[in-house]
């Protein structure tokens, strides 16, 4: 009775946790880099880092060069920070599928190993 109750869940239950739990870490996943800020954030300068013009067109000439700089130096860090998330992704799905794939057949890994321990 306890082995019929125990495949019941891991073909059912289980399987459906083995799921949820691969969605729930790719969901924090996506929270962990703040997938949705860095994509609003791309092209916003680093560390809000701005320089106000001044009067003259020598000092709005360099407000503009150090804004335009700050501005290439937050999108190329924001950009490597989203390709370090969507590696990350990809190789969590990947286990993930793994995971879901490979569940069903555990059980009997199991038996086939007790069977292969008594067999020369």
């Amino acid at each position: 009775m306890f082995m019929l109750g125990l495949f019941k869940w891991w073909y059912g239950d289980g399987w459906k946790g083995v799921l949820g739990a691969t969605n729930r870490r790719l969901q924090g996943l996506s929270e962990m880099f703040s997938i949705n800020i860095l994509l609003r954030t791309l092209f916003a300068p680093w560390k809000r880092v701005v320089t106000n013009p001044g009067a003259s067109l020598d000092a709005k000439i360099a407000a503009f060069g150090d804004n335009i700089v700050s501005r290439a130096v937050g999108f190329t860090v924001r950009f490597f920070v989203l390709f370090a998330a969507c590696v990350s992704f990809i190789l969590l799905l990947v286990a993930g599928l793994a995971e879901i794939l490979v569940w069903p057949l555990v059980p009997l890994a199991g038996v086939a190993l007790i069977i292969k321990a008594f067999l020369p």
